[in-house]
């Protein structure tokens, strides 16, 4: 009986939780342009959204946007992993450590108020008129996106062997060159991890851009929110599955990476012994 419950109450939360998203999957392949009634399969809704210059280029600048703030979200996350790890004072260590995490546990909309003051202020001190766009969007998606990387490199650091490390650097190593051919092939997978987290947290932000944007530069869920004010189109339909289906792909890809990951250490520590 027991069994049976538990199981029923996991059923009825993955209901819960996906059932919309099959939905609006389903309906936007629906002809009739309907939620009542399912008139037949077409691709009509896609044609449109791809006819859409506007979606495309707000597509266009979310991609640029999440690629580049992951990217430099990651180089800066795995290098300050990297000195956390070699950090030797433990408050030191713990003090940054929970300063990194306040873009994390902090509400959305206090982080993008807290930006737009910042670059408000800044555009004063300069002169500047126009200044919010795709400069101020990068820096505010590369802030929220660098305690995640962090989130995904530590732990990879902390399983690292020293004694791997000191032995490249008795061999005539200096400790760039350790990092790069013995520290970093074995922390790739939380790179890519974090890659992905930050692109997909940057792809899916609309809070903090909201704050940050202007209207010369607009992403995918700041156009998605300004179609939702009006009557929804059901080309928006097609674009939320598109979305759905990228995020599916990259989450897959994170655990693939991951699972390589562990099986390549594994294996390492077994031709160690």
């Amino acid at each position: 009986m027991k069994k049976f419950l538990s199981s029923g109450y996991i059923f009825l939360i993955f209901a819960l939780l996906y059932a919309p998203i099959l939905v609006l999957i389903v309906f936007s392949f629906n002809e009739g342009g309907s939620l009542s009634e399912f008139t037949g399969f077409s691709f009509t809704w896609y044609k449109e959204l791809f006819n859409d210059e506007q979606a495309l280029t707000a597509l266009k600048n979310s991609l640029v946007l999440a690629v580049l703030s992951s990217c430099i979200a990651t180089v800066i996350g795995t290098f300050a992993a990297l000195g956390l790890h070699h950090m030797k004072r433990k408050w030191a260590k713990g003090a940054i450590t929970s300063i990194t995490n306040i873009p994390m546990m902090n509400p959305d909309i206090v982080t993008g108020v807290s930006m737009m003051l910042l670059f408000v202020a800044v555009a004063t001190i300069i002169k500047a008129n126009d200044f919010m766009g795709f400069g101020t969007m990068l820096v505010a998606h590369t802030t929220f996106n660098l305690p995640y990387v962090l989130l995904s490199v530590t732990p990879r650091f902390n399983a690292l062997d020293k004694s791997l490390s000191e032995a490249a650097m008795d061999l005539g190593c200096t400790p760039a060159r350790a990092f790069f051919s013995v520290e970093l092939p074995e922390i790739v997978p939380g790179i890519v991890s974090g890659l992905m987290l930050g692109f997909t947290m940057s792809l899916d932000d609309f809070v903090i851009s909201h704050f940050v944007s202007s209207p010369n530069f607009q992403t995918l869920p700041l156009y998605v929110y300004n179609q939702t004010v009006h009557n929804v189109k059901f080309s928006m339909y097609a674009l939320c599955a598109i979305i759905v289906a990228t995020i599916l792909a990259i989450l897959l890809i994170v655990n693939f990476a991951g699972s390589m990951g562990d099986r390549r250490s594994r294996r390492a520590k077994g031709g160690a012994r």
